[in-house]
């Protein structure tokens, strides 16, 4: 996040539920571009995919896709990010999105369906996911659990209501952010492993969410190419989680993956 948005967190907060939602606690961590490559140089990270949040107006859509923007521009090598969207703005986030590619983003994201009221098989969606596609641009959808503890940005967006999204858009690079909330295990169908074919799971805050087994399991339902690498940083920092993969045993191949080579591909 830009400096002006931390040290005006609370007029944001006011603004936005997607950032009230997320950043209302004095605890919720805030970093800048400089922060990040910062953090990247320790824990010994070349690149970074940094996403956006869900804001629902379109106005602070531009203002941090443009923060976004100019910190790819200063760290070409360090820095890959993803915009965020409002589509129920329409022909606005349309352009926006067109913007953010003449810029060189790499993707969409995150977007909220639930706090943007997002409908995911609407008319608005399939435009942005058409635009995505001619591009070749991956979008990544936040994903909640249906069960277990409650934590701030918890919210809704369930498999259930993922999954439609999938098979409408099949063809469609997709991210399901947060392991995908326990849609990989639903592999285990034949059908939903078909659907699964350009989909993708991302292991952001898994210390906060499941055991360490779930490196294991989710490579045996859905292979270990559709693992990506995520921390949630600044909630996590990146070391922690790039020691406990190495301290899995997984094949190295798996591990490679896992830690970089499956979102090199991905944004190829």
């Amino acid at each position: 996040m830009s400096h002006q948005i931390r040290e005006q967190r609370a007029e944001y907060i006011a603004r936005d539920p997607c950032f009230a939602m997320l950043y209302s606690s004095p605890r919720a961590k805030l970093a800048t571009a400089e922060e990040l490559v910062a953090s990247m140089d320790k824990a010994g990270i070349d690149t970074s995919v940094v996403l956006n949040i869900g804001w629902t107006d379109h106005a602070l859509c531009v203002q941090t896709n443009d923060y976004l923007l100019e910190a790819m521009s200063r760290y070409p090598k360090r820095i890959a990010g993803f915009c965020t969207l409002q589509p129920r703005s329409g022909d606005l986030a349309l352009k926006e999105f067109e913007r953010c590619i003449r810029g060189g983003i790499k993707g969409i994201g995150e977007l909220r369906p639930d706090v943007q009221s997002i409908d995911l098989t609407g008319e608005n969606m399939a435009s942005i996911v058409r635009l995505a596609g001619e591009h070749h641009l991956p979008i990544l959808l936040h994903t909640d659990e249906p069960v277990g503890h409650r934590y701030p940005g918890k919210g809704s967006n369930t498999p259930e209501k993922i999954y439609p999204f999938i098979t409408s858009f099949p063809e469609v690079k997709l991210v399901c952010a947060h392991w995908g909330s326990g849609l990989p295990f639903y592999a285990l169908m034949p059908e939903v492993a078909t659907a699964f074919k350009n989909v993708y799971f991302d292991t952001a805050a898994s210390n906060f969410l499941y055991r360490p087994a779930i490196f294991q399991n989710v490579i045996d339902l859905v292979g270990a190419s559709k693992i990506l690498f995520g921390s949630d940083y600044p909630l996590v920092g990146q070391g922690k989680l790039i020691k406990d993969i190495r301290s899995r045993n997984l094949p190295p191949e798996a591990e490679r993956g896992i830690l970089g080579e499956n979102a090199a591909s991905l944004l190829a």
